[in-house]
């Protein structure tokens, strides 16, 4: 069992779990750095658990309500995070996995040093996401079972997006107006619905990536209410050849992507140009995602798990560094996001 110190877990631990979220945080200003940190560990420590297919999720959710309990303050004395390590940290054949999940009761030490309102604000948004990852254990079936299941209604779509992602945006707007006050131009109830709409973007972008992957588990985040109008069904989805018959709804669901990235533009330039950092936090999943994009609607096989529209780590690198001298010009990374925005919107409309 592992004993981590605060500065191993927000640093090496963080870096081994997050990817490319830690490029982010990296730029973050050092006030808002530990609560967002801390708020993805536990998040994910949560996903690991609804994700581990190798434990029944009835057992999954039971331990899922166990952290969501511990985060709010429930007592325990230590039985949750044994029972992690016991069920499902042995499951885990990443050891950084492995070691987050060991590492629960250093977490949530360190949950309990942050100021009341950073505690606060992250029992909230780690109580938001995991009633995401509840919605998909008692919404879709076991991954195992052969079974699949769709989402019903566009709107149980956007409230799922808010759940896993667009509750994110929000969290991190509070934390910018409590850590760097008078940073944000814009007017607090509007770039908290940009903040939600941000992450709404983010999380539809990974919807639709993951489409092919995601229905081979038994989920189909396309409500059946589309896929009616297209006369499709989530069985058809199955067959990577439906992909070009499918893309009409493809497309219609990018175009409410699009509007999502364009309050997500708005929300950035709203940040004043000297705070570098944190424009550079928001600008990165913005070109990345919109790259996604870019890539899928000219994916003729979108539905195909083995033709994944992901973006290449070189052209990732290649984005960063390209940002950092831009960074500055409201006029230069609006035309950088609009001219991509222009490229997916010509293949939209032709």
């Amino acid at each position: 069992m592992h004993n981590p110190d605060r500065a191993f877990l927000l640093g090496p631990l963080l870096k081994g779990v997050s990817r490319s979220f830690y490029l982010t945080l990296r730029v973050l200003p050092a006030g808002m750095r530990d609560p967002i940190g801390l708020a993805y560990l536990l998040a994910r420590a949560a996903d690991t658990i609804a994700d581990t297919t190798l434990i029944p999720p009835g057992l999954r959710l039971e331990l899922l309500l166990s952290l969501r309990g511990q985060v709010n303050g429930a007592a325990d004395e230590g039985a949750l995070v044994r029972r992690m390590a016991a069920e499902v940290a042995g499951q885990q054949t990443q050891s950084d996995e492995k070691i987050l999940l060991e590492s629960l009761g250093p977490a949530l030490a360190v949950l309990s040093q942050l100021s009341e309102p950073d505690q606060a604000a992250v029992r909230e948004i780690v109580t938001t996401l995991t009633e995401g990852m509840e919605f998909d254990l008692r919404t879709f079936p076991d991954e195992s079972s052969g079974q699949l299941v769709a989402l019903r209604e566009p709107e149980e779509l956007d409230r799922y997006t808010y759940l896993v992602a667009g509750c994110v945006g929000e969290f991190w707007t509070r934390m910018t107006y409590a850590h760097m006050p008078g940073t944000l131009k814009g007017e607090p109830a509007s770039m908290l619905r940009r903040g939600v709409r941000f992450g709404k973007a983010l999380q539809m972008t990974n919807v639709l990536r993951d489409c092919g992957k995601d229905l081979r588990i038994g989920r189909c985040y396309l409500p059946a209410a589309m896929l009616d109008r297209f006369d499709l069904t989530p069985q058809d989805l199955l067959l990577p050849a439906t992909s070009r018959r499918a893309q009409p709804l493809l497309f219609e669901l990018l175009r409410t992507t699009l509007e999502h990235y364009r309050q997500a533009l708005a929300y950035t330039l709203a940040i004043p140009a000297g705070a570098i950092r944190l424009r550079l936090a928001c600008l990165w999943p913005i070109l990345i995602g919109l790259e996604t994009l870019l890539l899928l609607v000219h994916n003729d096989g979108w539905l195909d798990p083995a033709e994944v529209s992901k973006v290449r780590r070189g052209k990732v690198y290649r984005i960063l560094a390209c940002s950092v001298p831009l960074a500055a010009s409201d006029k230069l990374l609006r035309t950088w996001v609009e001219r991509l925005m222009g490229r997916i919107e010509a293949r939209l409309q032709g």
